[in-house]
């Protein structure tokens, strides 16, 4: 199984985060599974995957040519991807991998997971989608995600279509043992916007 891992490039965050992206490459590569991943040499990105291919995982890192300019690339994997722009980072990362799972992350990491779940919303894909949530790092955003669906928003249905994991133990667990569901139904039966009396 390829698993994608979203996941912070910085080398200046606490290191619980590190320690959380070290279990989880070693769990993926005792799991006998691949990693997928941006391919960086810095951040969770190169501890993830570093401890995944210590344990025997075959790693593929997918960057843009920007940032491998940069010598941002990790020279250890067994596959590395240059792509021309992110756009083609992400679908190259997407179309390769089996599972999704965002640790913490920045901006990117953020957009990334989201994008993995709005695709499977629209039914592009009936993938596994797993937050770790290390040290309760994505706790607001799940608060927000709680107002959308309060506010209708979003589909309170669609809550299912990802996981929330304290930690990488978990995370594992839960694709090891997950089944694609029905996809949802995308479309609200929509009511009329109330616009009170018009004059």
């Amino acid at each position: 199984m390829n698993v994608c891992v979203f996941s912070s490039s910085s080398n200046a965050i606490p290191e619980i985060y590190f320690e959380e992206a070290r279990k989880l490459g070693q769990l993926i590569g005792a799991s006998g599974w691949n990693l997928i991943y941006g391919g960086a040499n810095v951040g969770l990105m190169h501890t993830c995957a570093e401890a995944a291919r210590e344990n025997g995982a075959k790693t593929v890192g997918i960057i843009p040519e920007l940032i491998h300019a940069h010598r941002l690339s990790n020279p250890n994997d067994h596959e590395q991807i240059i792509t021309p722009n992110m756009r083609e980072r992400k679908y190259l990362m997407r179309k390769r991998s089996d599972v999704f799972i965002a640790l913490p992350g920045g901006f990117g990491t953020l957009e990334e997971i989201l994008e993995v779940i709005t695709l499977k919303q629209l039914n592009y894909h009936n993938k596994a989608i797993v937050f770790i949530n290390t040290d309760g790092y994505y706790d607001m955003l799940l608060l927000q995600f709680d107002r959308a669906y309060r506010e209708t928003f979003s589909k309170e249905n669609y809550r299912s279509m990802y996981h929330i994991a304290a930690n990488a133990e978990e995370a594992i667990d839960y694709l090891r043992n997950y089944v694609p569901s029905e996809p949802l139904a995308k479309w609200f039966n929509v009511p009329g916007k109330e616009t009170g009396n018009m004059h």
